[in-house]
């Protein structure tokens, strides 16, 4: 960042994203498809990428069922795996969401369906399994594999194993059961996010303006959080939050089919069968854990972000993370003009990523902007993962998406990120420089294609880089005149962290156990009364009457069994900021030791082995615990500069 007489320049980075967009397209250029994929230039293109897809598993299928076993035998495995993931992940919940036309959205939806029902099917292929277990029964041609390519063959294993391979009679019972909850898990995370409908008349008129109208109702979509007004703040929970039968059954639907299933192969639990190669392992580990850090929890300057954003351009905020990277790894961001229909939007920026010796190492594409109908959460998307291709010579560049839904630059001002906006930014691009950073040979665990408990810790160990004042001076500039944040803003910025830091902590508590109880054995009580107790043992405040909040808990897809991992990875990031890079964030060669012992990996790695490889020791439960309390000691030095200032 450079400037001159009160004016702020920017390097090409940030004047890509500090600056309105102007796309200059071509109208004779020919529209080349979404992330260059000819066939995706319209919504019947999915249909054809995904037949595409669902013939070449075939001609793989037989090529796989007739290898002679070895090395080979998993990389069609790894082939066949890619070929699917290639769709599936292209289609998936970036397209089904975040597509401005519904008509892609609609055909992405049926060809992530098709694509999934194969998936179930393939993990149940009697002939698909048997070509593996020929190879991992026999010691002496495991003994000839490399460690990566056994690690992979063995999580293909797993994935056959808790599938229900060796259910025979029963494994037509599995396949359906799987295929339905892929159905209870869609009906489910659709309607977790739709809004309410209350009749404009049972809430005052002053108050229409802060919701949606429809008609004779308003529309409420969600909670109103940080909304001054508190009457606002009390009809949308309300509203929100209120019971709503169908996605009740469906709730309750989905967690007796997700018990049965586990039962039927051989679990005791569905925890048992989803923690089963995490770090935690056992829904014992994990509530251990709980329970343990909600006894060693005791409660602890409120900041204004307007008085921040000035200094957090959004331009800024990408040459900040430029620069840190550059040091960390000697990995640059390059911004690209991207293709005729490469992009679902015209503000979507598109970025190669490229080391200083390796070359080009993938792209992110960087959807950061609001829009209509595109979903308000912050999410990282893999769209294509890396492997590498033996039958061409060459490795599969990685592609991914960072979703976020911040404001547009205007005439007079960039986009201005909050606090909580840049961490989240940091955030995602941990996720993302965790799938470009990776050489995996195989794409089955490429980046963030590992166990759910690790999978957080590079984006959550990126946040403590966002909060550290020796990485914030070397990009937080006022937009207008060029001047630094101050040091003093930095320290309270992090201190009010810790002020409502114990609440916080205690309510992932809360959610996580109500995710372990909903998927332990079923107690014949309904997902309310449950909530209602837990919600009194574990965070203390009284239950609200006719809400369902886990009706909007929509983690319980994606995470069921899970959502501890929040609170693991945290744990398990303090530990690495704290031992290897509190003293110097931009050290080089912890840089590269990180990147070599824990982003290298993927999943090809078991999680807890990459933590010692990183802390060169090895943790315990009581470890984590500590390091999430001692997370909120009061920085003393903080008060004293307040002070003095």
């Amino acid at each position: 960042i450079c400037c001159f007489r009160g004016l702020t320049t920017w390097a090409p980075v940030g004047a890509a994203f500090n600056t309105k967009t102007q796309k200059k397209f071509n109208p004779l250029e020919k529209n080349g498809g979404l992330f260059g994929v000819p066939e995706l230039s319209c919504p019947a293109g999915f249909q054809v990428a995904t037949q595409t897809a669902l013939i070449n598993t075939d001609r793989l299928l037989e090529r796989v069922c007739s290898l002679s076993p070895g090395v080979k035998t998993v990389q069609a495995f790894d082939q066949l795996s890619d070929g699917l993931c290639k769709v599936a992940d292209l289609v998936g919940r970036l397209c089904k969401s975040a597509h401005p036309d519904p008509a892609f959205r609609e055909a992405a939806e049926k060809a992530c369906m098709e694509i999934g029902t194969v998936v179930e099917k393939l993990n149940t292929n009697v002939e698909l399994c048997k070509s593996l277990k020929t190879l991992l029964y026999n010691p002496d041609m495991v003994s000839q594999l490399d460690a990566d390519t056994r690690r992979v063959a063995e999580l293909f294993m797993f994935d056959f194993e808790i599938s229900g391979i060796h259910l025979d009679d029963k494994r037509k019972e599995a396949v359906s059961l799987h295929v339905k909850l892929l159905d209870l898990s869609n009906e489910f995370l659709v309607g977790s996010h739709l809004p309410n409908k209350i009749a404009r008349s049972a809430i005052p008129e002053n108050l229409h303006l802060h919701f949606a109208s429809e008609g004779s109702f308003v529309q409420v979509g969600g909670l109103h959080a940080d909304s001054p007004d508190d009457l606002v703040r009390e009809i949308a929970y309300r509203i929100f939050l209120y019971p709503n039968a169908d996605l009740m059954e469906c709730l309750e639907e989905l967690l007796k089919c997700r018990h049965k299933l586990a039962k039927l192969l051989g679990y005791e639990t569905y925890g048992h069968r989803a923690l089963k190669g995490t770090m935690a392992k056992t829904p014992e580990t994990v509530m251990s854990f709980l329970k343990l850090l909600t006894e060693k929890l005791s409660d602890r300057y409120n900041i204004e972000p307007s008085l921040y954003s000035p200094y957090f351009s959004l331009g800024a905020c990408m040459e900040g993370l430029n620069n840190l990277f550059s040091q960390l790894y000697g990995v640059s961001f390059m911004s690209e003009q991207p293709t005729a229909g490469e992009v679902w939007s015209d503000d979507v920026h598109k970025l190669a990523v490229v080391h200083d010796t390796e070359g080009l190492l993938g792209y992110i594409y960087c959807d950061f902007f609001h829009r209509p109908d595109k979903p308000h959460q912050d999410c990282h998307f893999t769209i294509r993962g890396g492997r590498w291709c033996e039958d061409m010579g060459q490795y599969q560049l990685p592609v991914v998406v960072l979703m976020l839904s911040l404001p547009h630059p205007t005439k007079r001002a960039p986009t201005l990120l909050t606090p909580g906006m840049m961490e989240n930014l940091f955030h995602e691009m941990g996720h993302a420089m965790h799938s470009m950073l990776g050489r995996t040979r195989y794409q089955h665990v490429t980046g963030t294609r590992c166990a759910t408990d690790f999978a957080e810790v590079p984006s959550i160990l990126m946040e403590y880089f966002a909060t550290d004042y020796r990485v914030i001076s070397q990009f937080a500039r006022h937009y207008e005149t060029g001047q630094p944040l101050p040091q003093s803003m930095v320290a309270r910025l992090c201190e009010s962290k810790k002020v409502c830091g114990a609440a916080d902590t205690q309510l992932q508590i809360f959610y996580a156990v109500l995710d372990q109880i909903y998927h332990s054995t079923p107690q014949n009580r309904s997902t309310t009364d449950l909530l209602k107790e837990m919600q009194q043992k574990f965070y203390g405040l009284p239950y609200t009457p006719n809400t369902a909040w886990q009706l909007r808990f929509s983690h319980l897809i994606g995470y069921g069994a899970k959502y501890y991992s929040y609170l693991m990875s945290r744990a398990v990031a303090s530990m690495v900021w704290n031992q290897c890079f509190i003293q110097d964030p931009l050290n080089r060669d912890m840089g590269e030791r990180y990147r070599r012992e824990m982003l290298a990996h993927g999943g090809a790695k078991e999680p807890m082995l990459m933590v010692e490889g990183m802390l060169q020791r090895q943790p315990t439960i009581e470890d984590f615990v500590d390091a999430l309390v001692s997370e909120l000691n009061p920085n003393f030095e903080t008060f004293i500069m307040d002070s003095e200032s």
